[in-house]
């Protein structure tokens, strides 16, 4: 901020140089930090048995060769990946809660980054209280609580798992669609709170569905194949709608694509459940009629 006329000046620059001369640090107190720190950066760069791990490998006591003592090929690693990968998303209850798992971590990622965006917009911050904050504690608060709740939930997720993410994918994007459209901030804190409570209570079952259909060992892998898809599918959905080099949409039609967004995931997987719960009767009913035309 400029400050009038050149007496004024003077005055300022006279007490930033004050300021600056109370605040610097005595020169008897530089020595102790620093000397901490270099001795920080030696001892974590210090590797005594590095020098020696090679000879000691391929010495008498492990017997390696040279190629398997020099932590292997990488073509070999690439090709165990390729075969893991591929062995993992061959399982289509797996593959199922991953897609899930991407495509709304993408959208929950998009709408947590702007939803303070739109807030400002409902109720300019400088024209009243605001408690943005607040709602981000009492939404994470209340999702944790539900996180908890989900152990007592008794339900077949393999057969009823696609639509119970298909009808809560529903409600996520009718409280995005409020949150959006309602120009009420109240209403605006209601839904966003609503929306990450059943975003975390959803991706909490899609992580335990995950992790009991893989080793131990798998893991890293499909976890964070899915993660990369998400903030893959985040960037190009951000280019595309948020950013000025693409259509760069108030944040109104932003938050109006992101409901249908997760009105289209949910009528995805309300299809596809549906089709797996019909397939799944039918396996159950075909061996009731052969025994009935073996008893006949």
């Amino acid at each position: 901020m400029d400050v009038p006329g050149p007496v004024s000046r003077r005055a300022a620059a006279a007490a930033a140089t004050v300021l600056l001369r109370t605040a610097r640090v005595p020169r008897e107190c530089w020595f102790l930090p620093t000397a901490l720190i270099c001795a920080y950066g030696f001892f974590a760069s210090l590797r005594p048995s590095e020098p020696f791990l090679t000879p000691y490998l391929l010495g008498p006591d492990k017997n390696l060769t040279e190629r398997e003592g020099s932590k292997p090929d990488r073509l070999l690693v690439l090709r165990v990946l390729w075969n893991d990968f591929l062995i993992c998303y061959s399982s289509r209850p797996l593959l199922c809660w991953s897609v899930w798992w991407a495509l709304s971590t993408c959208g929950y990622f998009q709408v947590v980054n702007y939803a303070q965006g739109l807030w400002e917009q409902v109720m300019p911050s400088r024209h009243a209280s605001i408690y943005n904050g607040g709602v981000e504690a009492v939404s994470t608060l209340l999702g944790a609580v539900a996180v908890f709740a989900v152990g007592y939930i008794k339900i077949s997720w393999s057969t009823w798992g696609e639509l119970t993410l298909s009808v809560f994918s529903l409600l996520i994007a009718a409280a995005v669609y409020i949150m959006d459209t309602v120009g009420n901030i109240w209403v605006c804190y209601a839904s966003y709170v609503v929306f990450r409570i059943i975003y975390m209570l959803l991706i909490t079952i899609a992580t335990f569905q995950i992790a009991a259909s893989l080793s131990m060992e798998r893991y890293a892998l499909v976890f964070g194949v899915n993660t990369f898809i998400a903030l893959a599918l985040q960037t190009l959905l951000t280019v595309i709608v948020v950013d000025a080099s693409g259509l760069g949409l108030e944040i109104t039609t932003q938050f109006f694509i992101y409901a249908g967004y997760f009105a289209l995931i949910a009528v995805v997987f309300l299809a596809n459940g549906a089709v797996s719960i019909m397939k799944k009767y039918r396996k159950q009913e075909d061996p009731e009629s052969r025994s009935q035309v073996t008893t006949s």
